[in-house]
């Protein structure tokens, strides 16, 4: 059982610890808390190493190479160079876009 904590609008590190704590009673406020922090690391080295993370019933997480390429300033229309970098993509699942919609459908199963 998951129990709610109102935060207010934005769902924060330490509510994660929280709910984690709270469904889990077993675990201890500092156990919860390695095993968070912990998670959270290991999705920013897999992206720091260019992997994609793929969460089931989630979403995938990547990280995409932008080039170099001329823009333009809206306000004023002074053209002005954009460096390459690295950007986050988000993919909602279908699961997860079903859910935030209120449909219900079942997730398939995966080998």
């Amino acid at each position: 059982m998951v129990k709610k904590i109102e935060t207010g609008n934005t769902l924060t590190r330490a509510a994660l610890r929280e709910a984690v704590y709270g469904c889990c009673p077993t675990l201890s406020r500092a156990e919860a808390r390695k095993l968070l922090d912990a998670t959270f690391d290991e999705i920013s080295e897999a992206l720091l190493r260019g992997e994609a993370v793929k969460l089931r019933s989630f979403g995938t997480f990547n990280v995409r190479s932008k080039r170099e390429r001329i823009g333009r300033n809206p306000k004023t229309g002074v053209e002005a160079t954009i460096t390459p970098r690295r950007v986050l993509t988000f993919k909602a699942s279908p699961v997860l876009v079903a859910h935030v919609n209120g449909d219900a459908i079942i997730p398939i199963e995966e080998d």
